[in-house]
């Protein structure tokens, strides 16, 4: 049986690498420096190199690897497919295991980033012990990936997951990154809670520490802890959108549990308090009784998804 597999996560600034066991154990982790230049044609035989000089490092034969995964910010098919390209890389739309099976002869499995990281939370993460995880991450945007059965839901177009652009709200005139209107990443990203408080603290003069300084999902969160009443009518807010969200979602999919991560999870299970009532109201009642769960792997989980969706 072969003992090793690497693990990719291809960034806009950097590229994270993993050597992994067969166990899922981490071997060994770095980064090189994403080269954009000339539409990021280096990117993929960086890769190749880094790996080759990983092996000759180690010690290890060629022969005793499984193969390398690799998470890319761009929709893939279940055949690896880069299909819209991946705009802040400069990559226009190939197969990702074609191109860089030319400068590694190893078997490559390449995937969406979120969906990816997604299944290194099912597999090693917050969702370890489950087959069945929705995993949603809480950043500059709302990224999702799912896993049933163990095994990643892509779809057709490599768009399965991306619920962060679930239309939410019908009466939202600003557009969202993706130009339509009312999206759950508009309210529960980052930037979504930011824009949620703001639009609360402009509706009236009711005090809040809010008021005296930096307004950010972090600061609004901070509040709720302490109590802050204005703080805490953003986070019922931010709760109910979420809940909708992803009972809607566990209606479709029907997961064990949901796995929170991104920047937005740092506050921690208070994040919970507000996301459950409102899950729990819209859930279907099969649905109703569903894990929730922070993510553990952090900036790691793209690359043990990257290498499970190799070793599994």
């Amino acid at each position: 049986m072969k003992k090793y597999a690497f693990g990719v996560d291809v960034g806009g600034t950097t590229v994270k690498l993993g050597l992994f066991d067969r166990e899922g154990n981490v071997i060994d982790k770095w980064e090189i420096v994403t080269d954009k230049t000339d539409g990021g044609k280096n990117v993929l035989p960086d890769i190749a190199k880094a790996i080759l000089a990983k092996l000759d490092e180690k010690d290890i034969d060629k022969d005793d690897v499984e193969g390398i995964g690799i998470g890319v910010p761009g929709a893939i098919n279940s055949d690896g497919f880069l299909v819209n390209g991946a705009v802040n890389i400069g990559w226009g739309n190939f197969s990702i295991p074609e191109e860089l099976g030319k400068y590694i002869d190893l078997p490559i499995v390449a995937g969406n980033d979120a969906n990816v990281a997604a299944y290194g939370e099912m597999w090693q993460g917050g969702g370890k012990g489950h087959k069945s995880i929705v995993a949603v991450t809480l950043g500059t945007g709302v990224g999702g990936g799912i896993v049933i059965d163990g095994k990643l839901l892509v779809g057709t177009n490599g768009a399965g997951g991306e619920i962060g652009h679930m239309h939410i709200e019908d009466d939202e005139t600003e557009a969202c990154g993706c130009k339509n209107h009312g999206c759950l990443e508009q309210y529960t990203s980052a930037t979504g809670i930011t824009r949620l408080a703001n639009r609360r603290l402009a509706k009236d003069d009711k005090p809040s520490v809010l008021r005296n300084g930096e307004v950010s999902a972090k600061t609004v969160f901070d509040a709720v802890k302490d109590g802050d009443e204005l703080a805490i009518e953003v986070a019922e807010q931010f709760g109910e959108y979420l809940g909708k969200g992803l009972a809607i979602i566990a209606a479709v999919v029907d997961p064990e549990v949901f796995v929170i991560g991104g920047g937005v999870s740092k506050a921690g299970t208070v994040l919970f308090d507000y996301i459950v009532p409102a899950f729990k109201k819209y859930a279907f009642a099969a649905c109703r009784n569903t894990e929730f769960a922070l993510a553990t792997l952090g900036n790691d989980a793209g690359i043990y998804g990257s290498a499970g969706l190799i070793l599994n």
